[in-house]
């Protein structure tokens, strides 16, 4: 073990024992021992706290009914004033005990309780109370439940690992219950109905927060994929390697520095400004930053015993795809290895369904199945919600089934309530047979159903004859799924659920719903065959024979009746190298099909604005793909143009050509012909300066420079191969 996950195993011990004192002070225990406190069962328990150096503490554990047998043992506090005891296991019991902690003052703790805990964590949706979930007024009037207690730590982030943490332990009643964690508390309820044991909730959620704050140095540690941020903890943890390296490195040319201003000043001379404090160094700020909730709201009580954690988060990282897994790894396992309690049941519930904005509809389902993978971890489960969410807002105020569902998982794995069924259906095995494809499920807890009595909502087809992913017709056969699209004649991938907005019917037996996947192989990109079965083809033009005249192989506009969508597609191929590829289709910007080619002067097309609704397919591994993308934007214009961003495109730059440019005279001058993602800040093509032919300006995606629009590229001749093609979509309409 290396020295700094030594000194993190160590801060445990701190958290556990102590290591602030008064040279006068009396016994004192952590903040969160209280009266109505429940401790963990079957369990050796844990009493920490603080003395005098050498003082001697006398701990019992008192049960005035006789029922149980009474616990105590004797501690000396060492030099630090730190002392601790175990006391053997207990079985559950509602008989309340007493707990006295007594040295040269004496402590008694009342109404103390032994049954299950759990550690309730998370954002806003854990810190959720039931005050503000479904049918709150009858919940509360219900909640006469005094075997349930809850504490909830105030928000508290910090740079150091802090030794104390308080709170008031609260007895679940009427008058207590309406500021209870819901999930938690929904929880409790149904696992105190089935065990008839006390629970106790140990609240510590923070609304907002992401999951890198609540993660303690060792899980960035064993985390390959996270180096960055554990180096970052490093360089501001005081003592360790990376921290002693760059302080002394600052010292060495403070020194250096100092001792030429020295000269200098007697010289007479100017002196150059000091040396900056290395901003490596300098602490985090925010409670958002890595390792502040650890250190100030879970470090303190790590090592009191528990059954468990319960996580609701992840809205705050929802953007991060798989590398929110690496994320959980790292918060999962760094607790459990703190914990010592071995691999402690972790469960946790996948976000809901929400619109987030304009956001790539495929960002949020990318997110669902980051999460879903965190169960590949031992002693992990996910609770599956995109049945009972509220779209517009992002706190599902129905916390019962969550609470519910969370309780499932531990009943069935923790409790020894086998014939629960606690999981999701999901995927066991997906086969293609012709023109349907055929996904067998498990833990379906018997037959597959819908919510509704429709068929399966919310599957997609797509294979290498259909334009991107179609929708597909489900039928259920047993815990079968067969899958036919009419545009999809040899389907290669499925997907399901694959939407920020979809609330899908799919449900096992029990009707624990179906969660976001995904199978198969998506084709690279869609054939010219398949996006021709949905568009016209308009202008074909070889970017090859670009100059002050545009002369298209194919000029179909004359032809054209009315559209609603407008496609482009561009082929590159380079002398060497691979050929790239993108087609890109939007919501039609204008009726006349003539302005759609080249904006020259002589077609006085000119298009400054946002589109909607953009697909992008591209063999480009850096081109965001996907279908309905809200955030698109097009720059054709035969004008020159600056880089000053006057039209005020979210993200774009004032210094430099990308995807938010300012057209200007003349206006028969450098010429653009751009398509752009801003939300992804991306060019998705680019024919600029056709006028110069062979030093024309081509690109897909961002050019890997200052100009990432391809502005002052001139590489057109760099091209063996070069094709632009306009498509539009006829509407549905057009013959009535």
């Amino acid at each position: 073990m290396n020295l700094y996950l030594r000194s993190q195993l160590a801060f445990v011990v701190i958290a556990m024992f102590g290591f602030a004192f008064d040279a006068t002070a009396e016994v004192r225990l952590p903040g969160f021992f209280g009266d109505h406190m429940v401790l963990q069962q079957e369990k050796p328990i844990r009493i920490w706290g603080w003395a005098d150096p050498s003082e001697t503490v006398n701990v019992t554990l008192l049960d005035s009914s006789g029922t149980l047998p009474d616990r105590s043992s004797t501690a000396t506090a060492d030099q630090s004033g730190s002392w601790s005891v175990e006391l053997d296991a207990l079985t559950a019991s509602t008989k309340p005990l007493t707990l006295t902690v007594a040295a040269t003052n004496r402590i008694e703790i009342n109404d103390v309780l032994v049954g299950e805990v759990w550690l309730c964590s998370g954002q806003s949706n854990m810190e959720w109370a039931v005050r503000s979930s479904s049918n709150a007024e009858q919940e509360i009037a219900a909640a006469d439940f005094p075997l349930i207690r809850h504490i909830k730590f105030a928000r508290r982030p910090s740079n150091d690992p802090l030794d104390d943490v308080g709170g008031d332990w609260q007895t679940c009643s009427p008058d207590t219950v309406g500021g209870f964690t819901a999930c938690g508390y929904f929880m409790a309820r149904r696992l105190h109905d089935e065990l008839d044991v006390p629970i106790g909730l140990i609240n510590s959620s923070w609304g907002g927060t992401r999951v890198e704050p609540w993660t303690p140095p060792i899980g960035f540690q064993q985390v390959e994929a996270l180096e960055d941020l554990y180096r970052s903890v490093l360089a501001k943890t005081p003592g360790t390697d990376r921290y002693k390296e760059l302080l002394s490195g600052h010292l060495e040319s403070t020194k250096t520095w100092l001792a030429k201003a020295e000269s200098s000043l007697q010289a007479g001379e100017r002196v150059t400004a000091s040396p900056s404090f290395p901003n490596a160094l300098k602490p985090y700020t925010s409670h958002q930053d890595p390792t502040m909730l650890y250190n100030g709201m879970i470090h303190a009580i790590v090592g009191y015993p528990i059954r468990g954690a319960i996580w609701y988060q992840g809205e705050s990282n929802h953007n991060e795809g798989m590398l929110y897994f690496e994320k959980k790894k790292a918060l999962i396992n760094g607790w459990r290895e703190l914990w010592n309690q071995g691999d402690f049941p972790f469960y946790f519930v996948q976000i809901a369904p929400y619109q987030y904005g304009n956001e790539d509809s495929t960002i949020l389902p990318r997110f669902w199945e980051a999460q879903a993978a965190v169960q590949s971890l031992p002693n992990t489960g996910m609770v599956v919600i995109n049945d009972i969410a509220t779209l517009n807002d992002i706190h599902p105020p129905n916390k019962q089934d969550v609470g519910e569902r969370l309780a499932l998982w531990a009943l069935k794995h923790d409790y020894g309530k086998s014939e629960v069924v606690a999981a999701s259906p999901s995927m066991k095995s997906m086969t293609i047979e012709g023109d349907q494809v055929i996904i067998e499920f498990e833990n379906t807890g018997g037959t597959l159903k819908t919510r509704d009595g429709q068929p399966p909502s919310h599957f997609e087809l797509i294979g290498n004859d259909s334009y991107g992913f179609q929708d597909a017709t489900a039928t259920i056969d047993g815990n079968r799924v067969s899958l036919r699209s009419a545009s999809v004649s040899k389907p290669t991938a499925f997907r399901f659920a694959w939407h920020k907005l979809a609330e899908p019917n799919l449900t096992g037996a029990t009707g624990l719903p179906v969660g976001a996947f995904r199978g198969g192989e998506v084709p690279e990109f869609p054939t010219t065959a398949a996006i021709e079965r949905e568009f016209t083809l308009v202008y074909d033009l070889n970017l090859k024979t670009l100059g002050r005249s545009i002369s298209y192989d194919v000029d179909k506009s004359d032809q054209i009746g009315t559209f609603d969508r407008v496609g482009y597609l561009v082929e590159l191929t380079p002398s060497e190298g691979e050929g790239q590829k993108v087609f890109v289709a939007m919501d039609a910007f204008t009726d006349q099909a003539k302005l759609l080619g080249v904006p020259t002067i002589d077609s006085g097309a000119v298009f400054q604005q946002s589109v909607s609704n953009l697909d992008v397919f591209s063999n480009q591994s850096s081109i965001t793909g996907g279908r309905s993308i809200a955030t698109g934007n097009i720059e054709f214009w035969p004008s020159n143009y600056g880089q000053r961003n006057r039209s005020g495109v979210t993200g774009a730059s004032n210094t430099a050509y990308d995807f938010g440019d300012d057209p200007g005279p003349p206006n028969d001058g450098y010429g653009s012909m751009q398509v752009h993602n801003p939300g992804a800040k991306q060019t998705i093509f680019a024919v600029n300066n056709w006028k110069s032919g062979k030093n024309a300006d081509l690109g897909i995606g961002n050019r890997d420079a200052e100009h990432s629009d391809w502005t002052f590229s001139s590489n057109a001749s760099s091209y063996a191969k070069a094709r632009l093609r306009v498509y539009v979509r006829p509407r549905s309409d057009a013959a009535e």
